[in-house]
C-alpha cells in the first residue's frame, strides 16, 4: 500500500516536472517568434487592423473627365513646363582633398528649422572647403529620453543616404577624430553662435581664419537657417546644392518612411484624391503675431443628421448652402489664450518681439497676420466646389488648442483624418525604438518655507472647526491637446520634464510623416506660413518641396487679408452664400495658384530659399506644339515663366518623357465646357428632389461654371 502511494507521488512529480519544462519551452518559442518574425507580424497586424477612420462617400463619384474634376484636382496648366533640375549647370569640381578643417554643428529648433539648417551647413562646408561632421540635432540627443539605438541625426534621417548622396559635394564624416573629440569634450575648440541668414562673407572673414588655425570649429544654429536665402550670382551653384540636400539627400529613417508610405496607401485606398491641410496654429506663432483671441470661437458646426441637446446658450440653425445644422455656442476666454499671452510675454523679455504685450487680435486678423482658422479654410474649400465627402488630411504635427479647434472642419467635411486615424498606436510606438520606461511620478521639490509655515499654523490653530489645510502643490501636467495645468497657478512656466523632452523628439517623427504625406497630396492648402519667429514654417517647406518636385500640382496660397475681407462681407449669414460671393471666392482661390506663388516669390524668398527654389532649381521643357502656336504672341505660360524668372532649358535627356500635346488638352477643354452635367452642385439641398428641380439646378450651376471659366483665366 505504501509502495503504491510512493509510486503515485513520484509519478505526479514527473508530470509536474514535464509540465514545467513544456511551459519554459513554450515561453522560449514565443520569445524567438517575437524576436525574429517582427516584420511578418507587422504585415499581418496591419492587414487585420481596423483603423478609426470610417470613410463616408456619396454613392456617385466625380468623373475624371469632367471640368469640375480638373478644376478641383487637375494640374495647373501654366506650371506644367516646370521640371526639377538640381544638377550642376556648369563645371563642378569635387571637394578638394586636403580640407581646411572640420565643422561640427549643433542644430536647435523644430522640424522645419532643422531641415533648413542642415541644407545651409552643407553649403557653408563646401564654401569653406571644410569636412562636415554629421550634424547633431539637439532635440534628439540621448539626454532627451529617446531610444539609445539611434544617434542624434539618425533618429530622424537616414545617415548613410545623406553621406552617399553628397559624396561629390562635401567631405562628410560621422564623428570627429579622437584628438579633436577630446578637445571638444574639454571645451577647447572655438564655438560660433551663427546669426540667422548670415552672409557668405561672414564665414569667409570670421569663421575661416579660426577654422584654419584650430582645424575645427563648432557652429551652433538655432533660428532655422545660417545662410542667407539669396546668394550672389557667382554662388548660384550653392543654391542647386541646397536643393540636392533638401530634396534628395535628406531621406527619413526607413521605419519612418515606411509608415508614411503605408499611410499614403491607406489614404488612396478608396480611389479618391485627397487634400492636405496644415493649420500652422502653433503656440509660438500665435504669440509672436498677437493672435490669442482666435480661440474665442463663436460657433461649433455639427454634421448633418446629428442631433445634440444642451440647456445653455444653444440654438440650431439649418444652413442650406452646406446642408447641415449649425450649433451656435459662445465660449469664454479659456486657458489657451492665457498660454499664448504668457508666451508672448516671454518673447518680449528675450527680445524676440519688440511690440506691446497686448495686441488687438481683430486688427491683426484684418491685416492678414493671423492664421486662417480651420473653419475659414473649410469654408473656402466648400465654396470652391469641394464636396462634403472630400478626404482632408490634417498635417503639421500638433495643433495648438487640440481637437476643439478642428471641430468646425469636421462639421464641414466628413472625412477629416490625420496620422493617428490612419495608423495604430503599435505602428507609431515602433518608430520610436526601444525606449526606457520613465517613471512619471517624479520626486517633487521640498515644500517652500511659506507652505511649511501654513501647515504648522493649521496644525496649531486650536480646536475645531478650523480652516482646511492648504492644498498640495500639483505637478505640471501636459498632453498633446494643449492643456497645461500650471497656467492657473503660476506665472512662471516650469522646466520641461523628461517625458516632455521625449515627446518633443516624437513630434519630429510625427512631422516627418506629415511632411511626406503633404508633399505627395493631390492638393495642399496652408492655414499659415510663418512660425514663432516670423520665419517660414512647416507649410512653407512643404510648398517649396511641391514646387520643386511637381510644380503643376495644386498648391493654394490664399491671401489671408483678402480672405478675411471676403468672409467679413457675409459675416452675419456666412453659411448662406450668394453667387457673387462664391464667384469672388473661386476667382481668388484660382488666382492663388499662380498669383499667390509670384507674390510669395517676390515678398518672402529673402527669408528662406527652400520655400521658393525657383528658378535656381527648375528648368523649362515646353511643348513643341505650344512653342509653334505661340511664336507670334507670348502666351500666358511664357508670362508666368518670366515672372518666376525661369530661363534654363531642361537637358536633352529629359525630352524623351511623354507629354500631353497642347491640341489634346484644348480638345479636352472643349469637351468639358460643353458638358453641363460635369459640375457637382455647391448650392444644393440634400434630400428628395424632383427631376425638374434638379435640371434647373444643373443648368444654373452650368451657367455659373461657364461664367467662371470665362473670367477666371
Amino acid at each position: 500500500m505504501k509502495e503504491g502511494k510512493a509510486f503515485l507521488k513520484s509519478k505526479m512529480k514527473w508530470v509536474g516536472l514535464v509540465g514545467l519544462v513544456l511551459s519554459v519551452f513554450s515561453l522560449f518559442v514565443h520569445f524567438l517568434l517575437a524576436r525574429f518574425t517582427e516584420d511578418g507580424f507587422s504585415e499581418y497586424q496591419s492587414s487585420i487592423t481596423i483603423f478609426s477612420w470610417r470613410p463616408v462617400f456619396e454613392a456617385t463619384d466625380l468623373s475624371r473627365t469632367s471640368p469640375l474634376y480638373r478644376r478641383l484636382w487637375g494640374p495647373v496648366g501654366q506650371l506644367e513646363s516646370l521640371h526639377p533640375h538640381a544638377n550642376p549647370k556648369g563645371y563642378y569640381a569635387d571637394p578638394s582633398a586636403p580640407s581646411n578643417g572640420y565643422i561640427f554643428v549643433r542644430i536647435q529648433g523644430g522640424f522645419h528649422e532643422i531641415r533648413s539648417s542642415i541644407c545651409d551647413v552643407v553649403a557653408v562646408s563646401r564654401f569653406l572647403n571644410a569636412t562636415l561632421v554629421v550634424p547633431e540635432i539637439q532635440q534628439t540627443t540621448s539626454k532627451k529620453g529617446i531610444s539609445s539605438q539611434f544617434k542624434s541625426f539618425a533618429y530622424l534621417y537616414n545617415e548613410e543616404t545623406f553621406m552617399a548622396a553628397l559624396a561629390k559635394d562635401v567631405n562628410i564624416v560621422k564623428t570627429l577624430p579622437k584628438t579633436l573629440k577630446s578637445a571638444r569634450r574639454n571645451k577647447e575648440i572655438p564655438v560660433f553662435r551663427v546669426p540667422y541668414a548670415a552672409s557668405p562673407y561672414y564665414y569667409l572673414h570670421n569663421v575661416l581664419p579660426i577654422l584654419i588655425k584650430h582645424s575645427v570649429v563648432e557652429l551652433v544654429v538655432s533660428d532655422g537657417g545660417c545662410l542667407q536665402a539669396i546668394l550672389p550670382p557667382d554662388l548660384e551653384e550653392y543654391q542647386s546644392l541646397r536643393c540636392r540636400v533638401a530634396f534628395h539627400a535628406l531621406r527619413f529613417r526607413q521605419d519612418v518612411q515606411d509608415l508614411a508610405t503605408n499611410i499614403l496607401h491607406r489614404l488612396r485606398a478608396p480611389g479618391r484624391p485627397f487634400i492636405a491641410f496644415d493649420p500652422g496654429m502653433t503656440r509660438d506663432a500665435l504669440a509672436y503675431h498677437g493672435c490669442s483671441e482666435l480661440f474665442q470661437v463663436p460657433a461649433f458646426i455639427l454634421r448633418r443628421h446629428h442631433w445634440c441637446f444642451y440647456s445653455l446658450n444653444l440654438c440650431f440653425k439649418y444652413c442650406p448652402s452646406f446642408d447641415m445644422f449649425i450649433l451656435f455656442w459662445s465660449l469664454p476666454k479659456d486657458v489657451h489664450a492665457e498660454l499664448i499671452q504668457h508666451r508672448r510675454a516671454w518673447m518680449r523679455k528675450r527680445g524676440i518681439i519688440k511690440g506691446q504685450l497686448s495686441v488687438n487680435s481683430a486688427k491683426q486678423r484684418l491685416k492678414g497676420s493671423c492664421p486662417l482658422t480651420p473653419e475659414e479654410v473649410g469654408i473656402l474649400l466648400r465654396a470652391y466646389g469641394y464636396s462634403w465627402d472630400t478626404i482632408i488630411y490634417v498635417s503639421g504635427g500638433e495643433v495648438f488648442g487640440g481637437q476643439r479647434t478642428l471641430i468646425p472642419l469636421h462639421g464641414l467635411f466628413e472625412n477629416v483624418v490625420d496620422r493617428t486615424s490612419l495608423s495604430t498606436s503599435w505602428e507609431l510606438s515602433r518608430i520610436y525604438g526601444r525606449e526606457a520606461n520613465l517613471d512619471e511620478s517624479y520626486p517633487r521639490a521640498p515644500p517652500s518655507a511659506q507652505v511649511e509655515t501654513k501647515l504648522d499654523a493649521w496644525k496649531n490653530s486650536g480646536p475645531r472647526p478650523r480652516p482646511l489645510p492648504p492644498p498640495p502643490a500639483r505637478p505640471k501636467t501636459y498632453n498633446i491637446e494643449g492643456w497645461w495645468g500650471w497656467v492657473a497657478e503660476s506665472d512662471n512656466e516650469p522646466e520641461s520634464t523628461v517625458v516632455e523632452l521625449r515627446t518633443n523628439a516624437h513630434k519630429l517623427l510625427w512631422e516627418a510623416i506629415d511632411y511626406t504625406v503633404a508633399v505627395e497630396a493631390d492638393v495642399f492648402i496652408p492655414g499659415f506660413d510663418r512660425d514663432g519667429k516670423g520665419h517660414p514654417n512647416f507649410a512653407s517647406l512643404v510648398m517649396g518641396h511641391r514646387l520643386y518636385q511637381s510644380a503643376a500640382s495644386k498648391t493654394y496660397r490664399p491671401d489671408r487679408k483678402e480672405v478675411v475681407r471676403l468672409l467679413d462681407q457675409i459675416h452675419g449669414h456666412i453659411y448662406h452664400a450668394n453667387h457673387s460671393w462664391l464667384t469672388s471666392i473661386r476667382r481668388h482661390m484660382r488666382s492663388s495658384l499662380i498669383d499667390g506663388l509670384i507674390k510669395a516669390l517676390n515678398k518672402s524668398k529673402s527669408s528662406t530659399f527652400l520655400s521658393h527654389p525657383v528658378p535656381e532649381c527648375s528648368c523649362l521643357r515646353p511643348n513643341p506644339s505650344e512653342t509653334l502656336s505661340n511664336a507670334s504672341t507670348p502666351s500666358v505660360h511664357l508670362q508666368v515663366h518670366a515672372a518666376l524668372g525661369v530661363v534654363h532649358r531642361c537637358p536633352a535627356w529629359m525630352d524623351g518623357e511623354k507629354n500631353l500635346s497642347s491640341n489634346e488638352k484644348d480638345n479636352e477643354e472643349d469637351i468639358d465646357e460643353n458638358d453641363p452635367s460635369s459640375s457637382r452642385l455647391f448650392l444644393q439641398h440634400t434630400g428628395s428632389h424632383d427631376a425638374g428641380g434638379e435640371d434647373v439646378n444643373l443648368k444654373e450651376e452650368s451657367q455659373f461654371e461657364d461664367q467662371e471659366e470665362e473670367g477666371g483665366d
